[in-house]
């Protein structure tokens, strides 16, 4: 299982740091990443972190301003977003899978999601 949490309503210029608690089968998977979708567009790839390599990447319209990172004593990953703007505003989600990848259809397990709301 993958439980997303920190969402909220925020302004321009602000930072918030999302987390995904990861339990069960999803515990031993290769990769964990964060996608997002806004209301009326595709999902889009935010950024992923290799578990065993610790290798991490970065979709283009987040790098420099996002950091993902995790905690293994807690089972947890987190997605720190700086700088947020307008345009990040989305439905957030946790997700794993076996290998790293940029494409969504390439992880099999999805959290439920969380709210970012970036506005003035």
């Amino acid at each position: 299982q993958l439980v997303e949490s920190g969402g909220g309503v925020v302004q321009p210029g602000d930072s918030l740091r999302l987390s995904c608690t990861v339990s069960g089968s999803t515990l031993f998977v290769n990769t964990m990443a964060w996608f997002r979708q806004a209301s009326g567009e595709e999902r889009e790839f935010v950024a992923s972190k290799n578990w065993g390599s610790g290798v991490t990447d970065y979709g283009d319209s987040v790098k420099g301003r996002f950091i993902v990172s995790r905690d293994n004593a807690k089972n947890t990953m987190f997605l720190q977003m700086n700088s947020l703007k307008p345009e990040d505003t989305a439905e957030y989600y946790c997700v794993a899978g076996l290998q790293s990848s940029r494409r969504a259809e390439d992880y099999s397990w999805w959290g439920r999601g969380t709210q970012v709301t970036v506005s003035s």
